[in-house]
Parts: structure tokens; C-alpha cells; sequence
């Protein structure tokens, strides 16, 4: 069987009744802000969105009519608005509500912060963080993405997909060297990852970010497949990977499997 190539799984498909063009342009024009570009002239969201200027006004001129977005004469920005579409998807799974109190014991217990995510395309997605105290550079927050193949919980919930869709995953993220010890070649990855779902859990020694080391751990549905990942992060100058594995490993997985059981308790 012929693997199609990465081009062909991320090309956008074709206008049809199954696929609505203005409405895929309109989110692409939403994700052209981020952090590093909270505000955009016309030109630069017509260029990241690779639109012409006169359809990236229109959407943004529909958006701003809805609400989501602001100009000022000359900039665009994202209104606080726009976190209502990502609540109405984290207000219906209110099984992240449950899992909010047991993370929060788990952080008393192990004094290191705690977070939960799930896998979107390369990239996993934090739906639940609960911190101890600013131990990385990068500012996360719900709704905050980083790349699946140098996190823990990126391993974990790749581990949780067949053989040949992880190596697709995974030559789509392109991995890159973000430290020293990343490891980005894709049969190693696919080692490591193979690891992870034998043994149950994942850790991750500064390949994300200098000095951060993480474990995770997947939460389960009542059938047994991995809906999301838990996990805790230290700094290496507190505790190295294989004393955070001694005292913490226990009760990271054992916070993962009372959310677990919470949710096959669910109707």
C-alpha cells in the first residue's frame, strides 16, 4: 500500500459540500495571531494567512462585526471574545472539572505543577493547568500548544496511536533540535515512543526547554483508549529525571488513574 506523502495529508481539501472554504479561511485568520503577533496590520494577515488583502479584510471585517476581533484605524487584535469558542469545548467535556481537584492534590503532594492536554494533529493542547510556581520560559495557559514529539505528554498520547500514523504524525511535525538533547530523528522517536507504551508512561529530560524535565501519564475512557495525558514538570536543578522517576512517578499515576476511573463513572 502506497503511504501518501506528507504534502498530500496536510494539503486543504477541495471547496465541496463537505468542506467550507470562507470558513476555513476564517479560522485561519484567527490563528494568524498568537503571542508573538497579538497585533496585525492588514498586510501581515493577509500574508500569514496567505490571502490577498482584500479577502483577509473581509473576514476580518465579519469577525470584527461578530465581536472577535478589534481595529483600531490600523491594527487588528483578537477581543476577549474569541475564548468563548475554545470554553464551549472545554464547558462540554465536564469531566475536566473532575480532574481539576485530584490535580490539584497531586500538585500539594509533589510540589510541581500539573497540567493536562490532548492531542491535536502534531501538537498537543493544555485544557487544564494547575501551577506551583514559573519554572519555564514559555507562558502556558489553557489553550496553549507545543509540539507533541519532544513533550511527555505529546509521547504519551502518540503512544496511543497505530505504528504508521505515528510515523506520519511525526515526519508532519518536522522535528527540530529546540536543545541539546532533543532528539528529533524519526526512527529514534519512534523508539522512544514505543518505550512509552509499553511501560505506561513517559518523561521527557530537557528536550522541550533547557532545565525542564516532565513525566506524564494517560487518563482513559471507560473503553480504555487514551482521551488525554497528565503530567507534572520540574526544573533540573532541583531534581534530576531519575529522582523525579523514584518520588513521583507513583502518585502521577495514580492521580491519572482516579481521573480515569472518574470518567467511566460518568453516564
Amino acid at each position: 500500500m502506497t503511504t501518501p506523502s506528507t504534502d498530500d495529508a496536510n494539503s486543504p481539501p477541495e471547496p465541496g459540500d463537505s468542506y467550507v472554504q470562507s470558513l476555513a479561511r476564517g479560522l485561519t485568520v484567527i490563528r494568524t495571531f498568537s503571542a508573538a503577533s497579538p497585533q496585525q496590520t492588514l498586510s501581515e494577515v493577509a500574508e500569514r494567512a496567505g490571502l490577498t488583502r482584500a479577502g483577509a479584510r473581509r473576514i476580518l471585517l465579519t469577525l470584527q462585526t461578530l465581536g472577535y476581533v478589534h481595529n483600531d484605524g490600523r491594527l487588528f487584535q483578537l477581543t476577549p471574545r474569541i475564548l468563548d469558542l475554545g470554553f464551549a469545548y472545554l464547558s462540554s467535556l465536564s469531566f475536566w472539572n473532575l480532574a481539576e481537584p485530584v490535580m490539584e492534590s497531586l500538585v500539594a503532594q509533589v510540589k510541581e505543577s500539573c497540567s493536562a492536554a490532548v492531542l491535536d494533529g502534531t501538537d498537543i493542547v493544555y485544557v487544564l493547568r494547575v501551577p506551583t510556581q514559573k519554572i519555564m520560559r514559555i507562558n502556558l495557559g489553557v489553550g496553549s500548544r507545543l509540539p507533541a514529539y519532544c513533550t511527555s505528554m505529546g509521547r504519551m498520547l502518540l503512544a496511543s496511536l497505530p505504528d504508521d500514523e505515528l510515523r506520519q504524525r511525526l515526519q508532519a511535525s518536522a522535528p527540530v533540535a529546540r536543545t541539546q538533547s532533543t532528539v528529533v530523528d524519526i526512527d529514534q522517536l519512534m523508539e522512544r515512543i514505543a518505550q512509552v507504551r509499553r511501560q505506561g508512561w513517559a518523561l521527557v529530560d530537557q528536550e522541550l526547554e533547557e532545565g525542564l524535565i516532565s513525566m506524564a501519564a494517560p487518563i482513559k475512557d471507560r473503553q480504555g483508549q487514551t482521551l488525554g495525558a497528565l503530567n507534572i514538570s520540574g526544573q533540573a536543578n532541583r531534581s534530576n529525571a531519575q529522582l523525579m522517576q523514584d518520588t513521583m512517578l507513583t502518585p502521577l499515576l495514580s492521580a491519572a488513574q482516579t481521573i480515569s476511573r472518574m470518567l467511566g463513572a460518568q453516564p
